[in-house]
């Protein structure tokens, strides 16, 4: 192998058509096409910054020989023929994954084959189905549209650990086997052929490769874990104190409440000038941000207020002002000749100078962030991006940047959440989390997405799957508050939100029973909020989504393609949605509700509670680190922690803390607590290593219980050696054994040795 170096592969030149490879990170190979004598094409996507090759060395072995060139990671290789350039991809293991089946031309529609094995599978591409999360047999396009396809994205992974991305903005065609039972075929309009590779030995490895290339999912502030309710949209300032007033009072959590297009003084007023509605939210204009309006009211309650927006404004100028472009397009005589100009002695009309844009929303020279700036110094902390006129086509529309809806029409999204986010962050230096209804490839990196007009039921949850699937983290729908299994759902998920719209879907409008139910929901998530986080840190440390389908948790699993209504949310939570029935892989499981106990693999129904609206399993080895109830994130400090054991099987856990709010943990102001558990058939040893890291305002004294769950026997446990107290707990979820150390120092590691009478504690 040659010394780990970034190298670049040298093209190859056959006939018309030249093949280059570029190899930007180990692990990551890039394929280009173009005509001989001309220059490899560049994607929108590497123009905006959008694909992030590191300069990082890459450890590549390189070869040339007469058959052709090679690339060649621990994890495969990519070999280009010398006498046709057609490629072959193969897996660590020397198997052909993709081998081209004809030599390439370059046409107007960039269509390549790709020979397959035949126990080849595709997972990724986004939501444009939602009936099904592996892709093989099927035919499609990838194309922004309203509800159809709000976020499809041209990455595909594949259970033989290789992946590839289409670096392309434009429409893309796709046939995987469907025509050809071995083949499958890709179409780029407009001739460009521009695909990244991602050689990695399993299914997480190829999304660790695409987010490190395209971005790793953003770390969102602690509060976005917490409910989020949006009022209805004929709500005035008034309906919206008293929509926060009466979360508090009926002891609901809640932190985040927003505001549908009704704040609007115009009626999706898509233009910079949009203000309140002077009648629903007067703001006196003598005090538009002082602290006696009703959004310093409703943040002194906990909450974080935020609007609704729709926009159509013409991104790329700011995005060509980034590459530094502005001079030109303003001095550089770009405009300079259509400046109106009058010969002597004509009457001089002073309407008809300077020059005439088509579009009239726009303003060139000023970034669609700065005129949401005034509503963020007033109290808004994050905007709903609707649908709106991105999910639609502009077919007649040239862009400032001379693109046309070809190119713009899935790179606008992208842009609109990348744009917002940044925009956000450096006006206040607070992390972002805006959320948007569409997107493309590296949306994860910028926002949170919702699935938009498609309820909150069994096809949004095909929508999240794929999602995931594709490298997206932070998922959601809007959530079913009528009945128990939309709001197990709906709560179950990377973050939970309730649309009222045009409505009445408050909790405590739906009957005694579902508003008990909701209540229930939303005091667990918020004792969910160690752990919620804390996959949320690893997701933007590794890519591993936090809502994890089957076949991503589970690879080796055969029957795990086909499960599209339960998933992983973590490690520790199978979480079964609109359905009893569940799939549970090899091992020992615990049922979360009942504490009953269950020995995979097994296709079971489950006995859901009458209070609940779902099942959830909990694997053998599981920690689960929960908090105390609160009605918002921040209330009170962080310093109780409840760790839940299950033991029967070896695990490990990192907890992650930080402000919960700022970007001080990317230089470091942040705290780690390892936390391993080692299981025998009678017991096992519990670590808890010591607090690594600090961030201001971090507790050194925190309040710790442990509970042993799904244990029948009773537990003794000495901790550093020293006996300790057992108590049984009660508990609805069936034996538990609590152990309480009061108030103990984080920077102290914690060895805790437990035994059972009854060794059923082991079930594997």
């Amino acid at each position: 192998m040659t010394p780990p170096e970034k190298q670049t592969v040298v093209e190859i030149d056959a006939g018309p058509v030249v093949t280059r490879l570029d190899v930007p990170a180990t692990g990551i190979v890039r394929v280009r096409r173009f005509p001989a004598g001309g220059t490899a094409p560049e994607s929108p996507l590497n123009r905006y910054g959008l694909i992030m090759e590191s300069d990082a060395p890459a450890a590549v072995e390189m070869s040339r020989d007469d058959a052709g060139i090679m690339a060649r990671t621990g994890a495969g290789s990519i070999r280009v023929a010398a006498d046709s350039g057609r490629i072959e991809v193969c897996s660590a293991s020397g198997k052909d994954v993709f081998r081209e089946t004809a030599a390439p031309a370059i046409s107007d529609a960039a269509e390549v084959s790709l020979a397959v094995p035949d126990d080849l599978q595709f997972f990724g591409l986004g939501d444009q189905t939602r009936d099904r999360i592996e892709h093989r047999g099927t035919r499609g396009d990838l194309w922004v549209r309203n509800v159809k396809s709000y976020i499809p994205i041209p990455v595909l992974f594949t259970n033989s650990g290789v992946g590839l991305l289409i670096n392309t903005t434009r429409r893309v065609r796709y046939d995987l086997a469907a025509s050809t039972p071995d083949r499958i075929c890709l179409t780029v309009p407009n001739g460009e052929w521009d695909v990244y590779f991602f050689l990695a030995d399993s299914l997480p490895g190829q999304i660790d490769l695409y987010t490190q290339l395209t971005g790793r999912p953003f770390l969102p502030p602690k509060w976005a874990f917490g409910l989020w309710f949006i009022s209805r949209t004929q709500a005035d300032a008034r309906e919206f104190v008293d929509d926060c007033r009466a979360f508090r009072q009926y002891g609901i959590p809640c932190d985040a409440i927003s505001l549908e297009p009704g704040w609007m003084a115009g009626n999706y007023d898509f233009s910079t000038k949009k203000d309140w509605h002077p009648e629903r939210f007067p703001i006196p204009p003598y005090a538009p941000s002082g602290p006696h309006n009703f959004l310093p009211a409703v943040r002194r309650m906990g909450f974080k207020p935020g609007l609704w927006l729709c926009c159509d404004y013409d991104l790329s100028w700011e995005e060509e002002r980034r590459l530094q472009r502005k001079a030109a397009l303003e001095s550089g005589n770009a405009e300079a000749g259509d400046v109106g100009t009058f010969a002597a002695g004509y009457e001089q009309d002073e309407h008809l100078g300077g020059i005439r844009r088509m579009d009239t929303q726009t303003i060139p020279e000023e970034p669609w962030f700065e005129h949401l700036k005034k509503f963020v110094d007033q109290g808004v902390c994050y905007f709903k991006q609707d649908g709106a006129n991105q999910v639609l086509s502009h077919p007649d529309r040239l862009y400032a940047n001379g693109m046309r809806d070809d190119e713009m029409h899935n790179l606008y999204p992208l842009l609109y959440s990348r744009q917002m986010s940044e925009g956000f962050a450096e006006h206040t230096g607070r992390r972002p989390f805006g959320f948007t209804v569409s997107g493309w490839a590296g949306l994860q990196h910028y926002t949170g997405t919702w699935t938009g007009d498609t309820g909150g039921e069994e096809g949004p949850l095909g929508a999240c799957l794929n999602c995931s699937l594709s490298g997206h983290n932070m998922t959601t729908v809007d959530m079913e508050v009528t009945t128990p299994r939309g709001i197990h759902f709906g709560f179950f998920l990377p973050w939970a939100q309730l649309d009222s719209w045009n409505y009445w879907r408050h909790p405590w409008y739906q009957g005694e029973r579902i508003e008990r139910i909701f209540r229930e929901y939303a005091r667990l998530r918020y004792r969910l909020l160690p752990y919620l986080y804390s996959c949320a840190w690893e997701a933007a440390t590794t890519g591993m989504p936090l809502l994890r389908p089957m076949p991503l948790a589970f690879p080796d699993d055969p029957a795990s393609t086909e499960q599209m209504r339960q998933y992983m949310l973590g490690p520790a939570l199978l979480v079964g949605a609109f359905t009893e029935k569940l799939h549970l892989p090899a091992g020992a499981w615990t049922d979360f509700w009942s504490g009953q106990p269950a020995l995979g693999p097994v296709d079971m129904v489950t006995d859901v509670p009458e209070n609940r609206g779902g099942p959830v399993f909990v694997p053998a080895g599981a920690i689960l680190p929960m908090g105390p109830v609160m009605d918002y994130v921040g209330q009170r400090p962080d310093d109780e922690l409840e760790l839940r054991i299950y033991p029967g099987a070896d695990n490990a856990f990192t907890l992650y803390e930080d402000d919960g709010e700022t970007f001080a943990h990317r230089n470091g102001e942040y705290r780690t607590t390892e936390i391993g558990l080692e299981s025998d058939p009678n017991g096992g040893v519990l670590r808890i290593g010591p607090a690594r890291g600090a961030y201001p305002g971090a507790c050194e004294l925190r309040k710790l219980e442990i509970v042993f769950c799904g244990v029948r026997g009773a537990v003794s446990a000495t901790v550093n050696g020293e006996r300790v107290a057992v108590e049984p707990a009660e508990s609805e979820r069936g034996p538990e054994w609590r152990i309480t150390l009061g108030r103990v120092p984080v920077s102290a590691p914690i060895m805790l040795e437990f035994r059972a009478s009854d060794t059923r504690c082991d079930r594997r």
